[in-house]
């Protein structure tokens, strides 16, 4: 009997997150011999067919020398090794075979080199397809049904892709600095840092909170933090890229002599300088609000991506805004079109970036321009969509339409989805009953995803103070949204890490370089405060706001302000009150309508445990309600105390506004009706002086 195939492609999710294999070697780029691995999502497929990817990226200043896959597995014990195969393929084309290993022996362990003549520069994709036999050939005396209990395959998550490579040495050029500062080795060896002068004055704070999100934004290991430090010589020794941002008077003399120009009054300079082999970008002025602006600058790559020189001059005619994010808008799944081939299930994943403060209102549309083979068993062939792994529809697959298929489906409204979301188009692509006897062929079948296919995007706001819809309300519509940070009056080095953590993660939500950020001590104003959007970072003991606000905290201070009582939700023993940190998201008392969050604990070494649960999407899961307490042995406890709304009524005029299709035609049956009536009442003017005519004579 002719074999049968069975498509696995092992090593589900887009996963660009290498944990370990740091490089070691000289940090000037150049010949070094450094490594970076990726690791392997763990992931056990079992029975019918299936296809995923696993991805790893090449970055365009590694001089790669060699690729190799290490492969860690366990094959059922009922795989017949001698009728099943694997293959890996990189980038769609094979490039090595193998028979899996069974029996009782365990993990199985394979390596294998993966030519560099098929790697590219920037993400690439490795696959596994199987041909995985589990019925015993000796009772295959007619067509049997395929076996799918007893086929599985699990990929240990040991298993990784391992790059070495050597770096190019960095160019006298800030776009290619900013290459190397947000690369992958840079950050996953913690060998970048945006600094500030020792002063840390609030404009140079405000600047770096800008530069520090456009990076945050850009860089892929988002998992992993850029540091935010003060520029002292302890804190940048051995880093290979640093970013200093300081009012010019701030800066340290040796740096000043290396700048091309002091006249800094109305202009802001940044100038790629190397002192002790450390390339350092200094972004400096005299004037603090064109400082911010180059910060601003800072934080748009697509500018800094452009300038091919080591200087650039910023004046008050320099455009450095990034466009302003759209909300509700036609998103494009592929821009050439997407073809998926091999039986079974087949996907391909969209992902559609969304602030997070808006959710997928009512009326938004996917339509999907769909092309397929026609030798599918039409009657178990289908096509399927999913919203974040929710299927929204299917449709039954057609011989008629088979050169050219719509699907178009409504998005339910009560999906639940804010921030960012996944799209999938899943088949289910079957053969017919005859041929399951038949040896496959490589291209068949298969299904085309076409280029024409969009999703008509209409969101809502989600204005509910809480943190489940964390980053609102500090970023609305991708933009920080009038932000006011209160530092504490004494900082350390857990002030600063706080901050790296607060600003990488709300980076990768910011969208724009637009809104605001200001930076405030604990003695701020409550008219600076009013109409501000709060983050008050501290002890009760150091913040004055926290100190103020206590009484509206639902996890408060004792009298004395030494650690946290109990309340309604948790019981808090006196010792253990002030060895926790917290985060608390109450309304502002500084302006109806705005929000206040407390990142607050006895001292700072737990106000950076309670900023730990919002420096990546990794950790933010566990925060949600409105008060959540965590301490050093990783026991986080999150509660809401806000009374739940009762659910408004929906405002027919509100949603009629919020659909400007439905706009545009009520405007224009409006003024056709308006025309109408100004025709009847012009012809019954002409009507009655006719009469009165007739009656004259």
């Amino acid at each position: 009997m002719n074999k049968r195939l069975l498509r696995i492609a092992l090593l589900c999710g887009a996963l660009l997150l290498p944990l370990t294999a740091r490089a070691e070697g000289a940090l000037d780029g150049g010949a070094d011999g450094k490594t970076y691995g990726t690791t392997f999502t763990g992931t056990s497929l079992s029975g019918g067919i299936t296809s995923a990817q696993q991805y790893f990226r090449i970055e365009d200043y590694w001089k790669v020398g060699a690729v190799e896959v290490r492969l860690d597995y366990k094959a059922s014990p009922l795989t017949q090794s001698e009728r099943s195969s694997v293959t890996l393929l990189l980038n769609g084309t094979p490039f090595h075979s193998f028979r899996p290993v069974t029996g009782e022996t365990g993990n199985q362990q394979l390596s294998v080199a993966v030519p560099a003549s098929l790697l590219t520069e920037g993400v690439n994709t490795l696959g596994i397809q199987g041909q995985l036999e589990t019925i015993d050939p000796s009772l295959q005396l007619v067509c049997l049904p395929t076996d799918t209990r007893g086929s599985w395959l699990q990929v240990l998550d040991s298993s990784r892709i391992t790059v070495h490579y050597d770096r190019e040495a960095m160019k006298d050029s800030i776009r290619d600095f900013n290459r190397h500062f947000i690369g992958l080795d840079t950050v996953d060896e913690g060998q970048n840092a945006v600094a500030v002068s020792g002063k840390s004055e609030t404009a140079e704070l405000e600047a770096a909170a800008y530069a520090l999100s456009g990076f945050a934004k850009a860089n892929s290991l988002k998992e992993r933090t850029i540091s935010l430090i003060p520029y002292v010589a302890e804190q940048v020794k051995g880093k290979r890229a640093v970013v200093l941002i300081a009012l010019y008077d701030n800066l340290p003399d040796e740096l000043k002599g290396l700048l091309s120009t002091g006249e800094l009054q109305d202009k802001a300079l940044l100038q790629l300088v190397k002192t002790a082999d450390q390339p350092t970008l200094v972004i400096t002025s005299r004037d603090a609000s064109m400082l911010i602006k180059a910060g601003r600058l800072a934080a748009n790559q697509a500018l800094l991506a452009q300038i091919d020189a080591n200087a650039k001059v910023v004046d008050a005619t320099t455009e450095v805004g990034t466009p302003a994010a759209s909300v509700s808008r036609n998103v494009v799944l592929t821009e050439s079109g997407d073809q998926l081939t091999g039986e079974g299930h087949q996907e391909r994943t969209y992902f559609v970036a969304l602030p997070g403060n808006r959710s997928l209102a009512d009326a938004s549309k996917l339509s999907l321009d769909l092309r397929y083979a026609r030798n599918l068993d039409m009657e178990r062939s289908m096509v399927t969509v999913l919203i974040d792994k929710t299927p929204i529809g299917s449709k039954k697959l057609s011989s008629e339409l088979a050169d050219g298929d719509r699907l178009t489906l409504q998005v339910p409204k009560n999906l639940n989805i804010s921030g960012n979301f996944s799209v999938t188009v899943a088949f289910d692509l079957e053969l017919k009953h005859h041929m399951d006897c038949i040896e496959r062929q490589d291209q068949m079948p298969w299904a085309f995803i076409g280029k024409d296919s969009l999703l008509q995007l209409n969101t809502k706001d989600r204005a509910d103070l809480l943190l489940n819809n964390y980053p609102y309300p500090f970023l609305r519509d991708g933009s920080y949204n009038q932000v006011a940070v209160v530092l504490p009056s004494k900082r350390d080095a857990y002030s600063f890490q706080t901050l790296t953590h607060l600003f990488n993660l709300l980076g990768q939500y910011a969208q724009t370089n637009t809104g605001e950020v200001r930076f405030f001590g604990d003695e701020a104003s409550a008219e600076e405060l009013k109409g501000r959007q709060i983050i008050a970072i501290g002890s009760y003991q150091d913040n004055k706001v926290i100190r103020d606000s206590n009484e509206q905290l639902y996890f408060r201070y004792d009298p004395d302000g030494g650690g946290f009582v109990s309340n309604e939700k948790m019981s808090i023993e006196t010792e253990y009150g002030k060895r926790i940190g917290s985060l608390q998201l109450i309304d502002s008392p500084y302006g109806r309508g705005n929000g206040l969050l407390a990142i607050t604990g006895s001292g700072s070494e737990y106000v950076y445990l309670a900023s730990k649960l919002l420096a990546t999407e990794g950790t933010l899961w566990k925060v949600y309600g409105d008060g959540v307490v965590t301490d050093k042995d990783g026991r986080t406890q999150a509660f809401r105390f806000k009374k739940l709304a009762e659910p408004e009524s929906p405002s027919v005029l509100r949603e009629v506004l919020e659909r400007k299709d439905v706009v545009g035609f009520t405007i224009a049956a409006v003024l056709t009706l308006v025309l109408v009536l100004v025709s009847l009442i012009l012809m019954i003017r002409k009507h009655k002086k006719s009469t009165k005519r007739g009656r004259g004579r």
